[in-house]
């Protein structure tokens, strides 16, 4: 054995040894054993946007789009106020950090990440500026007004691994359009870009709001910012013992929280649980898969969407727990089979990760299971389902109770006229 040559290999080797990832890292590949419950919910389904997706012989349905992210930045260009020379300056001077921004070494010369960055940043530009304010699109967009298509690619931005880094887009908006449009900044023609996931109407001049990519604001948007109003977090794992169904026959009465715009706001008190209202549609389970696995990356120990996702699942467990919900108003259920959606909510939390818990859905937990363990609320159930679950039965109860202390009065009264 050369000793020398396998020194030479070893140090090689170390050379070429990937270094951790950086500090700027906010842009993740999918880890294998989450992506296999569901490939499709982390894959573009119609256009690729970065790095991860860009070879298109591993998706060759992602091909039809790259005309139409030409003809995107064409237009943009005629819409700029500079040439395409200050974007291409500016791009080779910030490919090293971009390169920071990706989980994974990307395998792309400098000149090819400048096309690619330039290119979609285009497209996302002129995308969102079409759309702004509902403005009317152009005849030649026929293809991109289809409903279908729209929504399609609304959702393919913003899936995690199918993005670019929000800084890079912003820097190409501010030096190409911000004094010619109306439009106050890249990060207000994000929020109309994305309205219809802005339940709690986070406004976009709050200048706390910074977001690392589209799936980061995805997060925000249902966490609700500012930061303030999220609950601490502590060092020990809810754990609820016990579905819908079965809180349900314990005595808990279940109600849609219309208190808050934060979907994530759920309340227990007087046996009564609030949650508020959640619509179950075919894109339900990617947007929270992809927010999932970005908390379990970028997130560990704030993963509140993850905890989230856990409590829905320990309530839910079989589609009777669906129709529990359904029939209160908590759920509204577009997928049609209620069994869907309790496999789709038991599904996302597999094979993730745990460092922490949010302390008031531990509490909330804590609450429940002490709830039902309380043999007075089981007793109270039973009567109410078993005497009183309807107006008639109620009726038949009470004339049943009187009937028999009449009884016994006559019964007492009786015993006392022959003493």
């Amino acid at each position: 054995m050369n000793h020398d040559d396998m020194v030479i290999d070893i140090n090689a080797m170390l050379d070429n040894a990937e270094p951790p990832l950086a500090a700027d890292c906010c842009i993740y590949k999918v880890p294998n054993k989450i992506r296999r419950l569901n490939d499709d919910a982390y894959t573009p389904k119609v256009i690729s946007i970065g790095p991860f997706h860009h070879r298109h012989h591993h998706h060759p349905h992602l091909q039809n789009m790259e005309r139409h992210k030409l003809i995107y930045f064409k237009a943009f260009l005629h819409r700029a106020e500079t040439t395409i020379q200050p974007l291409i300056y500016y791009i080779e001077s910030i490919i090293p950090n971009f390169r920071d921004c990706y989980s994974e070494t990307l395998d792309f010369t400098d000149q090819e990440l400048v096309k690619l960055i330039l290119i979609d940043s285009g497209f996302i530009i002129e995308l969102f500026c079409r759309s702004y304010k509902n403005v009317a699109w152009p005849e030649v967009d026929a293809l991109l007004l289809k409903p279908c298509l729209a929504n399609d690619i609304r959702l393919d931005l913003l899936l995690l691994e199918n993005q670019l880094p929000f800084f890079v887009v912003e820097k190409i908006f501010n030096i190409s359009l911000s004094a010619k449009t109306n439009i106050t900044s890249f990060l207000e023609l994000t929020f109309d870009y994305f309205d219809y996931y802005n339940t709690s109407k986070l406004v976009s001049n709050n200048s706390d709001i910074s977001i690392r990519h589209f799936t980061d604001l995805l997060r925000i948007f249902y966490l609700q910012h500012p930061l303030e109003r999220r609950p601490c977090r502590i060092n020990a794992l809810m754990n609820l013992h016990h579905s819908v169904t079965e809180l349900l026959e314990a005595g808990v009465r279940f109600k849609v929280n219309t208190k808050s715009n934060c979907l994530l706001d759920l309340r227990f008190s007087g046996g009564v649980l609030e949650i508020p209202q959640l619509s179950v549609v075919d894109r339900t389970e990617s947007l929270f898969r992809n927010m999932v696995a970005l908390e379990q990356y970028h997130y560990p120990y704030e993963s509140y969407i993850t905890d989230y996702i856990i409590l829905l699942d320990f309530l839910i467990n079989t589609g009777r727990d669906v129709d529990i919900l359904v029939q209160k108003g908590i759920l509204i259920n577009w997928l049609g089979d209620t069994d869907s959606v309790a496999n789709l909510f038991n599904r996302i939390g597999k094979n993730v990760a745990f460092a922490n818990s949010s302390s008031d859905y531990y509490v909330l937990c804590k609450d429940l299971n002490d709830f039902f363990s309380d043999p007075l609320h089981k007793l109270k159930a039973t009567l109410r389902r078993d005497y009183c679950s309807n107006p008639w039965q109620t009726a038949a109860t009470v004339a049943g109770i009187l009937l028999l202390i009449l009884s016994l009065l006559q019964s007492v009264c009786s015993v006392l006229q022959v003493v």
